[in-house]
């Protein structure tokens, strides 16, 4: 169907003996629920097995888990999810019946009880692409102590494949969805606003009314890696960039912006390519463009990946940098401090992205209204050896 969908579950709970002396305090929010004369559990001694006979099938329950932490099951239920209304001593005391019991919560359960799951889909262009690895793993780890589930959805840069994931997902009434960029089609758009599923977006920004979004300006970005090869005294200056996803056309506008005001925009010194963004393809690129417009005193790849390809290209042919050409990247990616020369380059916010995106949605699940509902977290010029 050319679409991914991944479930990321890592969960480990604290040893039983990280808690030993808590069982026998009884917290007031929670003392008009507890069993009358029943004893505390022994820290350390296994659970006893429960009175009441489990189903047919012979899964342990939430009932079962909430009995054996002397608690109500919607405690229990609220202990799991991660709220914080739950004392912290009953937390860990559901959490070790837990462990003890070998408790595995029914997401189908719990999706029909509160109309709603506990997965959260975030949608991504590419996995192969490191920039939204760092993202992913900073949703996961925010969103899995609260009892979030992150389901990995790639669209490949494809409307249609963006459509297809919405509608299998948003069947399943998923408790939020986290979504990259603005750019899809009328009718994906439609499903998420008819849907009222919690919605963050994420690498952009907008001050569109109930929009929520976690981002930099890409084309501020833009702008300032260009400005910055400017004041270096370079006059003719490429933007070579491929994928020519919607980011990376921001950042082409930024470059344009930024030329035109210093009277120095060539649109013959931009080099577009559609190819998937890699190293060979920079090579290849920055090969060409020092054949067909030899007066290039710069580059701005619109990638780290494409950057590095070029700098190593560069080193092959005896090619002077930065002293014949500058050469200037995007996103920091992993290698890029390491080449030779370092790759000046643009640090982008991935993990903070991801981190305050989940952090949002949760809020927004808990229904809360966020202090702003666009946060720009910005980003950083990295000037190196390249220029």
């Amino acid at each position: 169907m050319g679409c991914i969908a991944l479930r990321i579950e890592r969960a480990s709970w604290q040893h039983a003996g990280a808690i030993q002396g808590k069982f026998g305090v009884q917290s007031a929010s929670d003392s008009a629920i507890l069993p009358p004369g029943r004893r505390h559990q022994i820290p350390g001694k296994p659970l006893e097995p429960t009175e009441r006979k489990r189903r047919h099938s012979g899964r342990t329950t939430l009932s079962d888990v909430a009995r054996a932490a002397e608690v109500s099951p919607i405690t229990a239920s609220r202990a799991l999810r991660g709220e914080r209304s739950v004392a912290p001593e009953l937390v860990e005391r559901v959490k070790l019946a837990v462990e003890q019991l070998g408790y595995v919560p029914d997401p189908a359960a719990r999706a029909l009880a509160s109309q709603r799951s506990t997965q959260v889909p975030v949608l991504v262009p590419l996995l192969s692409n490191a920039l939204f690895v760092d993202v992913l793993e900073a949703v996961h780890r925010t969103l899995l102590p609260h009892g979030y589930q992150t389901l990995i959805g790639v669209t490949h840069y494809e409307p249609r494949e963006e459509e297809q994931l919405l509608r299998s997902y948003l069947a399943h009434r998923p408790a939020g969805l986290l979504i990259t960029g603005f750019d899809r089609t009328e009718a994906a758009r439609q499903m998420i606003a008819a849907s009222g599923v919690p919605c963050v977006y994420l690498m952009e920004l907008t001050q569109a009314p109930g929009v929520h979004c976690v981002g930099f300006s890409q084309t501020e970005a833009g702008h300032a890696i260009t400005e910055h090869l400017v004041q270096r005294g370079r006059k003719r200056i490429a933007f070579v960039a491929a994928q020519l996803d919607p980011r990376t056309m921001q950042r082409a506008e930024g470059y344009r912006r930024c030329l035109r005001q210093h009277g120095l925009y060539d649109a013959r010194l931009e080099l577009l390519s559609p190819q998937p963004s890699s190293m060979r393809l920079g090579g290849e690129l920055l090969e060409d463009l020092l054949r067909t417009r030899p007066e290039v005193d710069a580059v701005f790849f619109c990638n780290d990946d494409l950057a590095q390809g070029g700098l190593l290209t560069a080193l092959k042919l005896g090619v002077d940098v930065p002293g014949r050409i500058a050469v200037a990247g995007f996103n920091d990616l992993s290698g890029s401090d390491q080449m030779v020369p370092p790759l000046t380059t643009v640090r982008t916010p991935r993990r903070a992205i991801g981190e305050a995106s989940a952090q949002m949605l949760l809020g927004l699940i808990r229904g809360e209204s966020p202090a702003v509902n666009s946060v720009d977290l910005g980003f950083e010029l990295l000037v190196r050896g390249s220029s």
